[in-house]
């Protein structure tokens, strides 16, 4: 991970299981300039039973007439379809992610070189996969939505003890609702575990819009993952929580500037406004004719631009010394 932010295009399911909708999907994070762009890999057969019910927003956005399974089912991607997706990344320069649901999903995008494993909010109480996903050794970032501080907790020492080192592992912080209602977001909660668990910390939005995740950037996210779609009126369960090509761009473009704004933290002077400082600051200069040994005073003396001479820093070791010549009203004050 560099010092940069990294954006990651969530895709999902977006691609209403169409090899043709996800790469315009790729090209759409591409050109936008997101970092990865990042799938879902999952079996429904291993995921889910047939008869779990669908979540209120997945019933909002899909058919009654079809189970939370069925719809999962038509959504999954084959292996031959992975390996044409990372190809078209790999023409378009953008990284391929998935998040594997499953530890044989695992295993696929390992073998693919998948270059850390995303772990998502629903998996994070799930604790043979959590070994499993630390016995590979490799950088993770854990979704913690839904959770307790104390299941993040849990699911870090899972983690650590089957191997991972706890530097490769980002958390991010998450709202499972789709979408999230900006009083539930709770960004402060990202510190939070920055605080408690001394790992870097990142941002998993599901709200409406670009406004949070550019301020958790600003709050010190080192991760920000974001659902996007070509269009939110398709049928599915993500579209309509998810930006569209417009939206993702200007996120990118507005979390850049929030970068290059925030720097190094040390207060100084920028090189853009240092040519500034002398037409703006005061020098001190007479606010009266003052003769040769007259005493400087408070009524002889003022401040006013530029600031080319005597700073009014050095006002009280100047006020009772005798003028060593005659000043003019407005002349700066020399010594």
């Amino acid at each position: 991970m560099s010092n940069k932010t990294l954006i990651i295009a969530e895709a999902g399911v977006n691609h209403n299981g169409k090899l043709s909708i996800a790469k315009d999907l790729i090209d759409i994070a591409a050109s936008c300039g997101a970092d990865y762009i990042k799938f879902q890999t999952f079996k429904a057969d291993d995921l889910l039973t047939k008869n779990a019910k669908k979540a209120s927003y997945q019933k909002k956005t899909t058919s009654n007439q079809e189970t939370q399974y069925q719809l999962l089912k038509r959504l999954e991607l084959s292996e031959e379809m992975h390996i044409d997706l990372i190809s078209h990344c790999k023409k378009r320069k953008i990284n391929f992610l998935s998040t594997g649901f499953d530890i044989d999903s695992i295993k696929m995008l390992m073998k693919f070189g998948q270059d850390f494993i995303k772990v998502p909010s629903g998996e994070i109480n799930n604790l043979p996969y959590l070994k499993f996903i630390g016995s590979l050794k490799k950088p993770v970032i854990l979704s913690s939505g839904m959770s307790h501080m104390q299941e993040i907790e849990d699911a870090l020492e899972i983690l650590e003890k089957a191997g991972c080192n706890k530097n490769k592992i980002i958390v991010l912080h998450c709202n499972t609702e789709y979408p999230t209602p900006k009083r539930d977001v709770n960004l402060k909660a990202m510190l939070s575990i920055k605080e408690k668990f001394g790992v870097k910390v990142g941002y998993s939005d599901h709200t409406s819009g670009i406004e949070i995740p550019i301020a958790a950037v600003a709050l010190g996210a080192t991760v920000i993952e974001k659902h996007f779609t070509i269009d939110r009126t398709f049928e599915g369960p993500d579209h309509k929580a998810s930006l569209e090509p417009h939206e993702l761009s200007e996120m990118i473009k507005s979390i850049r500037n929030i970068e290059n704004a925030l720097g190094d933290g040390v207060k100084k002077p920028s090189s853009s406004e240092n040519k500034n400082i002398a037409i703006v600051r005061k020098s001190i200069v007479a606010s009266k004719n003052i003769k040769k040994g007259e005493f400087f005073t408070n009524e002889n003396l003022t401040t006013k631009r530029p600031g080319t001479g005597i700073s009014p820093m050095m006002w009280d070791k100047l006020i009772g010394k005798k003028s060593k010549k005659n000043f003019k009203k407005d002349q700066q004050i020399k010594l």
